[in-house]
C-alpha cells in the first residue's frame, strides 16, 4: 500500500509517495529522530526543550523542504515517512520556507 503525503512549498503542491513498508521499516531510524530531538531543538530562534509533535513534524518538514530543493529522493521519502507514522491521519504539511518554522502548518484529514 502507497501513503501520500502532499506538501506545499510557496504555494507549489508536491506529493509525495511512500510504501506503507517503509513507513514501518523506518522505524529504528525515525526513534533514533525523536531521541535527538528529546535533548532540545531550536525551532527558527526558540529553543524547545521538549519538542511536541506538531513541532516535530514543523522540524522534520524543514528537513524535507531541503530535500525536495535537493531533489534526494530518499531523503525527501525517509522524511515524509517519518511524518506520516507520528500524524498518520496527516493529509498535507504546508511548509513555511522564509525561516520561520513555527509557519510550518500541519492539514488533517477530514474524519
Amino acid at each position: 500500500m502507497i501513503r501520500v503525503l502532499n506538501v506545499v512549498i510557496d504555494g507549489q503542491m508536491y506529493t509525495v509517495n511512500v510504501e506503507e513498508d517503509m513507513v514501518l521499516s523506518g522505524s529504528p531510524l525515525f526513534n533514533k529522530m525523536d531521541e535527538d530531538m528529546n535533548k532540545g531543538w531550536t525551532l527558527s530562534k526558540e529553543f524547545v526543550e521538549n519538542p511536541n509533535i506538531t513541532q516535530r513534524c514543523q522540524i522534520v518538514g524543514d528537513k524535507l523542504l531541503t530535500a525536495i530543493e535537493d531533489e534526494n529522493e530518499q531523503m525527501k521519502t525517509m522524511m515524509a515517512g517519518y511524518i506520516l507514522s507520528r500524524v498518520p491521519n496527516i493529509m498535507t504539511i504546508h511548509i513555511d520556507n522564509t525561516g520561520e518554522i513555527f509557519e510550518t502548518q500541519i492539514e488533517l484529514a477530514p474524519q
